[in-house]
């Protein structure tokens, strides 16, 4: 299950709030987060947070000099691979649903991070993630027109109580916690 949206609408927040009900359900979740990192209130990048053993690395920041460039941020491809995609591919085995926050154009400018999400998605591993709203590119196309993945999309209207329709949606093909 996937959720989608504008930018900055709350999709992270969403899929936090489903990882938080599925802990307190006893359910042993992977994978990884992003999360903004702010100076003074303005957004200069971004963090990785595995939440199998809680390593945090640097997504991408206005402040790194070397690496590929999106939008006014340089992507840190060491970390997309060291904890992003090591992350993925640890909880295929390791807990009972992988988180993939999220699937976007600086993560998907790592090779690594679209092998272990190929990997992920033909695993039989349930899976909460979010997807870039308007990125084109095959994987996120792919995760789009499968009948197996449903795509919710975030809105300001639904994102105080999207975590419990996806909850509810996902907890039948989970199994006891």
């Amino acid at each position: 299950m996937f959720v989608t949206g504008d930018p900055g609408v709350g999709k992270t927040t969403v899929i936090g709030r489903v990882v938080y009900e599925l802990k307190l359900r006893g359910f042993r979740v992977g994978g990884v987060l992003t999360r903004d990192v702010r100076v003074k209130g303005v957004r200069t990048g971004f963090q990785i947070v595995s939440l199998a053993d809680g390593t945090v690395g640097a997504l991408a920041s206005t402040g790194f000099k070397t690496g590929p460039r999106v939008g006014k941020y340089v992507v840190n491809l060491k970390d997309l691979k060291e904890v992003f995609a090591s992350a993925l591919l640890y909880s295929i085995d390791h807990s009972d649903v992988v988180v993939c926050d999220e699937v976007g154009p600086m993560e998907l400018l790592s090779p690594d991070v679209r092998r272990a999400l190929e990997v992920l998605l033909a695993s039989d591993r349930p899976v909460i993630g979010s997807i870039h709203k308007r990125l084109r590119d095959p994987i996120i196309e792919k995760l789009k027109s499968s009948p197996e993945v449903e795509v919710y999309e975030v809105t300001f209207e639904n994102r105080q109580q999207l975590h419990q329709t996806i909850l509810e949606a996902l907890l039948p093909h989970m199994g006891e916690g």
